[in-house]
This record gives structure tokens, C-alpha cells and sequence, in this order.
């Protein structure tokens, strides 16, 4: 019992399930959105507790099957590189038979959850494209150095699916109801890449001598700080957006207080950071980026439904 137990940790360890933070309240907030927005009949979507599961089980499986992936295809150059040897599978920590299991049964399980939001079909018609593109993240930086931005368009999913599993056939009848989620997924894309781009800046060496593209690579660290600068500068650009696409969800001031508190939560992640000086990644990476999505959860769902 104990081994297994320690290796279940151990998988989760490896797909970082602890990060799935940074995508899940974005999709919480969509789906927040979704039921303050009137369908065509005029009435707001009916709250099912098994779409509100649907969309935890999709988020959370679909996110370990991708990571899971990653760990999988990336094994050889993770073992070649310093800063990654010793993760679970170049270190022999887990087996490659285990990690590739978690990835079918994350997949199979994320699939299988789209059936909660019967009878709308949507996501299960969508369940394998969406999949597809999650998965093949992890083979981007073998042919493009846009790589950051498909991982910021996986993550950007999250809002769009959400929104499709609680509003149904409303997106197919009445396609502009889907620009609420269509913005803020821009805004997620772009937040994504930008702090992709300033985590990829410790493996600029190595993905030039391994062969891998990625905009520091390309443009080296100074080059690319400057891309994910101005990839966060249009993200809050883009919500500043949002309230406008859709009024009815009447985010106010306390929305806009928000948008200010991130612009300054980015502008301190990009001070912590430099060409020269790379030691404080791992703050701007993981504790600056929490803390903004949960404030932009909180502060938008407050004006959506109580301000």
C-alpha cells in the first residue's frame, strides 16, 4: 500500500498536477460568465451539477494527459539537459510503461467526461480535436518557435470549452455568444506565452545545441524578455476588452481594479527577471502567475454576480 501510494505522488509529481491552477480558474470563470449571460430564449442556462463536475473532470484530466505526453516524448532531451535530469523518468524514478499508462487513461477519462454534459453533444464531438492540439504541444518545439504560443492555445481552451459545455447549441444558433470566452481565451494565450517565453530563457543554450526552436533560441534572452513583454502588454489590453464584447456580464470597476492589480503583477514578474540574471524564474514563473489568475477569478465573478 505504501508503494503505491508513493507512487502514485510520484505521478503526480510528474505531470505537476499542483500547476493546474494556472489554467483551471480560467475556465472557472467562463463558466461563471456562461450562466450570467441569457440564452436567445431569454432565460439563463439551468445550473446542473454534472456539467459543473463535467468541467472539473475535463479540465483536470485532459491537462494531466497532456503533461503526461510531454514527459513521455521529451524523455531524451530532458535527460540531456541539466535542469530537467533529474525529473521522473531520465532519473528512473518512474517507469516510461507508467507514464505512458497515465496518458491513456487521463485521455480515455477526459473523452469519457464529456458525456456528463449530455444531451449536448458539443463536447464530445470536440473531446478528440481538443485533445489532438493538447497533445501535440509537446512536439511544437521540433518545428516551430511559435511553440509558446500553442501552449498558451492550449491553455486557452479551457474558457472557450467551458463556456460550450454549459451554453450548448447557443454558440452554433447565435455565434457571436461565444466572444466572451473567444476574448478572454485571447487573454490566456497571450499570459501563457509570455511567461513560456521567460521559463524557456534557462534553456537557451540547450535548445540551440539540441536543435529545438523557441523564441530564445531565436532571439536570445534579452530578445525574447522582450517578446513576452509585449505578449503580457496586449494580454491586458485584451481585458481591458472584455467588458465590452459583452455589457450584460457587467464587470465594473472592481473588474477594472483587477485588470490594474495584474498589469502591475506582470510588470514585478518582468523586474524579477533578467538576460544576465535568470535565478528568479522560478518566482515569476510559479508564484506571480497563481496569484494572477485567482485574482482575475475572484474579481470578475464578484462583479459578474454581486456588484
Amino acid at each position: 500500500m505504501k508503494t503505491l501510494l508513493l507512487r502514485g505522488r510520484m505521478l503526480l509529481e510528474l505531470i505537476r498536477f499542483s500547476h493546474t491552477i494556472f489554467a483551471l480558474p480560467f475556465a472557472v470563470l467562463a463558466t461563471v460568465m456562461a450562466f450570467r449571460v441569457p440564452l436567445s430564449s431569454g432565460e439563463l442556462p439551468a445550473v446542473r451539477p454534472q456539467d459543473l463536475l463535467g468541467i472539473l473532470a475535463c479540465m483536470v484530466l485532459a491537462r494531466s494527459a497532456a503533461m503526461a505526453f510531454n514527459r513521455v516524448v521529451d524523455e531524451r532531451f530532458d535527460a540531456a539537459n541539466p535542469r530537467t535530469a533529474s525529473r521522473h523518468l531520465p532519473a528512473g524514478l518512474l517507469r516510461r510503461s507508467e507514464a505512458i499508462g497515465l496518458t491513456v487513461v487521463c485521455s480515455l477519462g477526459f473523452v469519457a467526461s464529456t458525456l456528463l454534459f449530455l444531451p449536448n453533444r458539443l463536447p464530445l464531438f470536440a473531446s478528440l480535436p481538443v485533445l489532438l492540439f493538447l497533445l501535440g504541444y509537446s512536439l511544437a518545439k521540433r518545428f516551430t518557435s511559435a511553440a509558446h504560443l500553442w501552449l498558451g492555445g492550449a491553455l486557452s481552451l479551457a474558457p472557450i470549452c467551458a463556456w460550450v459545455a454549459i451554453r450548448g447549441e447557443e454558440v452554433l444558433s447565435a455565434p457571436a455568444d461565444l466572444w466572451p470566452p473567444v476574448v478572454l481565451a485571447a487573454a490566456v494565450a497571450l499570459w501563457v506565452a509570455g511567461f513560456d517565453i521567460i521559463y524557456a530563457c534557462q534553456d537557451e543554450a540547450f535548445d540551440r545545441q539540441a536543435g529545438l526552436r523557441s523564441v530564445p533560441a531565436a532571439w536570445g534572452a534579452r530578445g525574447a524578455l522582450r517578446w513576452a513583454a509585449a505578449a503580457h502588454a496586449a494580454m491586458v489590453g485584451v481585458l481591458v476588452v472584455l467588458p465590452l464584447v459583452s455589457p450584460v456580464l457587467g464587470l465594473g470597476w472592481l473588474y477594472y481594479a483587477a485588470v490594474i492589480g495584474i498589469a502591475a503583477l506582470l510588470w514585478y514578474e518582468h523586474h524579477l527577471v533578467r538576460p544576465d540574471d535568470l535565478e528568479r524564474v522560478g518566482i515569476a514563473f510559479f508564484h506571480v502567475n497563481a496569484v494572477v489568475s485567482v485574482v482575475l477569478l475572484l474579481a470578475a465573478s464578484i462583479d459578474c454576480w454581486w456588484v
